[in-house]
């Protein structure tokens, strides 16, 4: 069964939105009928969208490409924080600062800059929907991976927070947390990690970025009015709360 949802008059925004689960996100917002902006660091043409150079962890970038968003009166009705860097697969003794310090700047501190600067005009319009991407290893801490899951747990305690404050108006702000999906992220992590996390997986498969999309669609519809503050798992069962 194929489910449609309409967006048509419906601006948003997907950082990340050139490869992976992002660009997934963006085609099925397109084709639901919103007008999709892509905000991506190294962007790559899709047609049907508008793409920008845009790195989440530059506020001055993030304010110049909102500033066209918003020209002609557009309002922002929906914002996915997909924008993410895994980092290296490995202890975290072995890793360099330098390399955390990008994963938390990436995956925490890019949500935060985002949001920071969409929310005052979604609070102005007093509606929108704010899907942040976190990851099943934010809720389970996963080996090899302590700063990438640190920034994901740091994303699932926001979006909680910050949906409790915004609870008086239409915005809804929901975080999914998808466990390993058939992407170049997680396969440029190797055969033997690949297969461990198949392995790992009861449903004993790598989920697919259109299946994370649909859900992620779904929270951005009317029909998810009641669901705000959540975290919903994409991990094939792996994730064990």
């Amino acid at each position: 069964m194929t489910v449609t949802y309409d967006f048509g008059g419906k601006t948003a925004i997907v950082t990340g939105g050139s490869r992976g689960i992002g660009k997934a996100i963006a085609v099925q917002l397109m084709l639901s009928g919103a007008d999709v902006w892509i905000w991506d660091a190294d962007p790559l043409p899709l047609d049907g969208a508008h793409c920008q150079t845009v790195d989440v962890t530059k506020a001055h970038q993030i304010k110049d490409a909102l500033a066209a968003v918003t020209a002609e009166d557009r309002r922002i009705d929906i914002v996915i924080n997909n924008a993410g860097y895994l980092g290296s697969y490995r202890g975290f003794d072995a890793f360099d600062p330098t390399e955390w310090q990008r994963i938390v700047g990436v995956n925490l501190m890019g949500v935060f800059e985002v949001t920071h600067q969409v929310l005052p005009i979604m609070r102005k319009a007093r509606s929108g929907r704010i899907v942040n991407m976190g990851s099943l290893a934010g809720k389970e801490g996963l080996p090899n991976l302590a700063a990438y899951s640190a920034a994901s747990a740091g994303v699932i305690a926001f979006t909680k927070a910050l949906s409790r404050e915004v609870s008086d108006t239409d915005i809804r702000v929901n975080c999914v947390a998808p466990g390993p999906i058939d992407t170049e992220l997680i396969r440029r992590l190797g055969n033997d990690v690949v297969n461990d996390m198949i392995n790992a997986s009861p449903l004993r498969r790598l989920g697919s970025a259109d299946e994370v999309a649909a859900l992620v669609l779904w929270l951005c519809s009317d029909a998810s009015s009641f669901n705000t503050g959540a975290v919903f798992d994409m991990s094939g069962g792996r994730a064990r709360y």
